[in-house]
Formats: C-alpha cells, structure tokens, sequence
C-alpha cells in the first residue's frame, strides 16, 4: 500500500472511531486530524469536506464490515430460521466490531444523518436494503424447501426482526450492558420457531 492510500485509511479508521464514540455532529475535523497525526493539510488533500469523509467512512469501513458480520454469515448456514438466529446472536453476544456501549453504527449514522444529508441516506439506505433483501431470500428459500410456513410474509417477518434489532441495540446501550439483549434473543427465537 502506498503511502498516500495508508495515510487516508488511517484517517478513516481513526474517523470511524471516534464517530462511533461520540457521534458525527460532535466529531471535529480538528480532533480527527490531532487522533491521526496528520496535517490540515493531508486530510484535505484526502478528502475535501467531513461530509466526503463520512461518506467514505460508510462505504470503505462500514460496507465492507457489515458485509463480512451480517451478509456472509446468512450464506453459509442451510437452515433460514437458525441462519437468522445465529446471525443476530453472533452480532449482539459475540461481534467484536460492535460496541455493546455504542449501538450500531449503521443506525447511529442513520439516525444523526439521514434526515440531514441525502447522500449519506442513500448510501445508508444501500448498506440496509442489502441486509434486509438478503435475510427476506433466505426466507423465501427456506419457504420453497418445506422449512418455513408458506404463508410468512417475508418482507414484514425481516423487517420485524430488523427493527428489534436496532432497539434492543439501543437498550444494550442505554445500559452498557449484553445483558439486555438476552430477554429479546429468547423471544426471537421463539417467534423464529413459530415461523416453521
């Protein structure tokens, strides 16, 4: 890697770190350049505003993070309802890019920026869709192999679940604790089990 390219995922990393502590709004380009040692200068050479930041901090850090801790994972398991299970339970109790303490970074964004920014919605918009249109096919798979009740509703089950997910995330977060995840992956798992 050369050094330019070090020195801009540098930036982004240590953006993204803050970001997820303390939120976008209140993150300076000041204390992202005095965390990264790096000059006025060279931030804005990388990058000509905060906004083209963050928004590379979505699709370079976030995308490909998420793509590798809730998309990969749905892929590998042949059971739709474990599969859906697991993933969850990996992301709350396990994932180690997922801060009990800061939520989920996909919706922190989604909640600072969205109404704010339209690009930053739309690459948020882009990361979820993929996510959701994922965990509905392997649904409507399992419904073709005899394994979930033909009359789920797919997109409404996901959206559901993806909905319980963002809140029991703000819970965790509220109490700074993995323990408020575990009355909602009980009842998920039930609700999962009645989807057969």
């Amino acid at each position: 890697m050369k050094k330019a390219e070090a020195t801009r995922l540098t930036i982004l990393q240590k953006a993204f770190e803050l970001i997820y502590g303390k939120g976008y709004q209140v993150t300076s380009v000041d204390e992202i350049i005095a965390t990264t040692k790096v000059t006025k200068g060279a931030f804005y050479y990388h990058f000509k505003s905060k906004d083209e930041m963050g928004l590379a901090i979505i699709n370079e850090i976030l995308k490909p993070s998420l793509t590798r801790s809730f998309i990969e994972p749905l892929e590998k398991e042949a059971d739709p309802l474990h599969a859906i299970y697991n993933l969850l339970y990996h992301l709350l109790m396990k994932d180690k890019f997922l801060k009990v303490e800061y939520g989920c970074p996909a919706s922190n964004f989604t909640q600072e920026m969205a109404p704010w920014n339209k690009l930053f919605s739309e690459a948020l918009e882009d990361l979820t869709s993929r996510w959701e249109k994922l965990m509905i096919t392997t649904l409507e798979n399992g419904k073709k192999r005899g394994e979930v009740r033909q009359d789920v509703n797919s997109k409404q089950v996901i959206r559901f679940i993806m909905s319980g997910y963002w809140g029991i995330r703000n819970f965790g977060k509220l109490s700074n604790s993995k323990e408020a995840y575990k009355p909602w992956l009980k009842e998920l798992k039930s609700y999962l089990e009645g989807l057969r």
